[in-house]
């Protein structure tokens, strides 16, 4: 009965949402990504991967028709590129008291993950960053009180992949605004119309996914458009959000051909945008492309000097990766780290409405910026630890202190949640220790398990603030709450797809059996589709 009740809810709110791109429409009439004309609806059922008028429609790839045809790329043709993850293991407190790490918000990896298992791919080990499938998902976390602009939860209990050993976790949530209270915007849409971008699933849902950021516009909004392929194009420049037909008639005009000067784009990207600079506003630069950059600076070490060089002048670069066979998601993601942004990957309609209008304000409005944790664990009570995820998030413990080092920024209504795995003093499981020879640790009789640091700065100022929670016996929860146990199964899955050696006991079984009663993921569509996810690898 749950599952035909989490079957029927995905269903109804995938229609609602105009489904994926990939799937069809169920039941009723949808409206067309660019011109706004009726579409009938189609007969075939949703399911996993359907077939209808002898095409194959997989999540990733929208429905093609005779309008935008395009020649298909060959399923093995594939330049797609990762950034190595290196997993971290235990370590002990009396060699390493302190865990430092920076925020990550970005949550591309999961909406690529969803791609490859829904197109029956193998999921490549490196493209699994669980801190960012964990953080894709919203919690019930407190709202922040006060001035403080995220609250801070915690929760101890065992860990389900391992009995013997705990599971904490660290749960930020920022601080909700509606979106007619942001502050005005200064938008500068900068699209790869190169010929990477002619298939379906690339340019043609780009330009839905930002006009269904156009509708969410007010008067006093500002919207530019910068296009580059063999050269950059400025389409449109400081456009008031009130001319909302202008602007839709300008992203529907696009067409992609020509090979990819993405430097140049967006450096002239920056240029419209400080010259629209609007004072206490939201400045921001969201890049749209598959990150296929090959003329001009194309080095992820060049691209990510060029962005250092404007974040500075406060304003933003937020990217949004489409397409497969050439994503470049360790460019990507380095673009939006060091331009103070976030990263997300645009999969289909759902994942556009997700991204652009239900998380309109913590993808477009910082509430704090370089935000750093610093974990001190008490060696009475942990014997050994391990951060789930956040391998190139890691910071020098002198760094958490320096206000000089960037970390990531948080927007409205973030969520972030972080995993350590626990290994309680007088467990008999081995964990390297230091054996220096003049420096012995001395530890306070204490029962707290860790004291928790955060620091960060408000988004117009450059002195850090700090903020200190303890862990102590009333964190502990023999049952996990619905949000840890959530959390915990993505964290599971995420090991089980890396096949990490810390997987204990680890299986999609179990993952499903967690999360399956759980009130929140019958009433949550993002949820109830990772456990149709979980539930598809355990077939």
């Amino acid at each position: 009965m749950l599952k035909k009740k989490i079957t029927s809810m995905v269903l109804t709110l995938l229609v609602f949402s105009t489904l994926y791109t990939g799937c069809g429409n169920v039941g009723q009439k949808s409206m067309d990504a660019t011109s706004g004309n009726a579409v009938a609806p189609s007969s075939a059922p949703r399911t996993m991967n359907s077939k209808a008028d002898g095409l194959s429609l997989q999540y990733s790839e929208p429905l093609m028709t005779e309008d935008n045809a395009v020649a298909a790329v060959p399923a093995d043709f594939n330049t797609e590129e990762y950034g190595v993850i290196v997993e971290r293991g235990f370590v002990s407190p009396l060699s390493e008291p302190l865990s430092t790490f920076s925020i990550d918000v970005d949550t591309a990896s999961y909406a690529n993950m969803r791609r490859f298992v829904m197109n029956d791919q193998e999921v490549p080990a490196d493209a699994v960053r669980i801190e960012e499938m964990i953080n894709y998902f919203n919690y019930g976390y407190p709202e922040p009180q006060g001035e403080m602009p995220f609250s801070v939860y915690t929760e101890l209990s065992d860990c389900p992949w391992n009995k013997d050993n705990k599971l904490l976790l660290i749960g930020l949530k920022g601080k909700e605004i509606d979106i007619e209270s942001l502050p005005p915007s200064n938008l500068v849409f900068l699209i790869d119309v190169s010929g990477s971008m002619l298939a379906p699933n690339k340019l043609p849902l780009v330009q839905h996914a930002f006009l269904r950021l156009v509708e969410q516009l007010r008067p006093e909004d500002r919207i530019s458009i910068v296009t580059y392929a063999g050269d950059d194009r400025v389409v449109l420049d400081g456009v008031s959000g009130k001319e909302k037909l202008k602007i839709t008639e300008a992203i529907e005009a696009l067409h992609a051909g020509g090979s990819t000067a993405g430097a140049k784009g967006i450096e002239t990207a920056y240029e419209i945008a400080q010259k629209n600079f609007i004072k206490n506003g939201n400045n921001r630069v969201i890049l749209a492309t598959d990150g296929d950059f090959n003329v001009g600076v194309s080095s992820e070490g060049q691209l990510k000097r060029l962005i250092e060089k404007k974040r500075d002048k406060g304003i933003f670069l937020s990217v949004l990766g489409f397409g497969t066979g050439n994503i470049k998601d360790n460019k990507m993601e380095t673009l939006a780290d060091y331009g103070n942004g976030s990263y997300a990957y645009i999969d289909s309609q759902l994942e556009a409405r997700k991204v652009l209008v239900e998380e309109m304000g913590g993808t477009l409005l910082t509430i704090a910026k370089d935000v750093k944790l610093q974990v001190e664990f008490n060696p009475e009570k942990v014997k050994g630890y391990r951060l789930i995820g956040y391998e190139n998030r890691m910071l020098n413990a002198e760094d958490f202190d320096d206000d000089t080092k960037d970390a990531g920024e948080m927007g409205a209504g973030h969520r972030v949640t972080a995993l350590y795995e626990i290994i309680p003093a007088g467990s008999d499981q081995a964990v390297e220790e230091s054996t220096l020879k003049y420096q012995k640790t001395e530890t306070t009789g204490s029962g707290e398990w860790a004291t928790i640091h955060i620091r960060y700065k408000k988004p117009d100022e450059d002195t850090s603030i700090l903020s200190t929670y303890v862990v102590d016996e009333t964190r502990e929860k023999a049952i996990m709450s619905e949000d840890f146990a959530f959390a915990s199964a993505v964290a599971e899955f995420g090991l089980l797809l890396r096949d990490s050696e810390y997987k204990g006991n680890a299986s999609f079984e179990s993952v499903y059996g967690r999360i399956v009663g759980l009130p929140s993921v019958s009433n949550d569509v993002y949820k109830a589709e990772f456990l149709e996810i979980v539930q598809k690898l355990m077939e």
